[in-house]
């Protein structure tokens, strides 16, 4: 029987078990991979640093992880912190305002033009709108996850998802009717 992600929480609280958290790690790398590849716009370097801070911080603070919302959320909640902190380093977020691209098809059958031109018109999106999509639409987040990770309202979430699903169908219209 495999663990779940709280008995492997369970392990490193009270065992201090590397190996645990190490599953964990396993487990959750490829998804905050992707949401702060896209985040960078796809700058692989600094989405794969990002990621390792992203750990180091939940192996630290893991005791404060409260269980009231999946594992996961709590993870993208700290990406998309340390993804904040690093832009306001960088001066990239100045003046941001903090206030469904519903992939059905498998990933790998997508039409490789139609990807490309999905992920470039996703790094057009306002950071805003992407980082709602992101969660929502492909790291399939509830809009009130997602409310939790952004440290936004809920409404806020569910306008930022309209409205960059809205512009994506716009950019996207030469693929076609769907």
């Amino acid at each position: 029987m495999e663990l779940t992600d709280g008995d492997l929480i369970a392990r490193v609280l009270v065992e201090d078990d590397q190996h645990a958290f190490g599953e964990l790690v396993r487990r959750h790398q490829s998804a905050v991979r992707g949401l702060l590849r896209q985040l960078t716009r796809t700058d692989l370097a600094l989405a794969d640093d990002l990621a390792q801070d992203t750990f180091v911080r939940a192996y630290k603070h893991i005791r404060s992880f409260r269980g009231e919302a999946r594992f996961s959320t709590w993870l993208y909640r700290i990406a998309y912190n340390c993804f904040r902190e690093d832009a306001r380093r960088r001066k990239e977020l100045v003046g941001i305002d903090e206030e469904q691209l519903q992939a059905e098809a498998d990933p790998q059958t997508v039409d490789p033009g139609l990807r490309h031109d999905l992920m470039h018109a996703l790094s057009l999106l306002p950071l805003r709108e992407r980082s709602a999509v992101l969660l929502c639409c492909q790291n399939g987040l509830s809009h009130d996850e997602a409310a939790r990770v952004l440290n936004i309202p809920l409404g806020t979430v569910k306008t930022n998802v309209l409205r960059g699903r809205e512009k994506l169908k716009r950019m996207l219209a030469a693929w076609g009717p769907d």
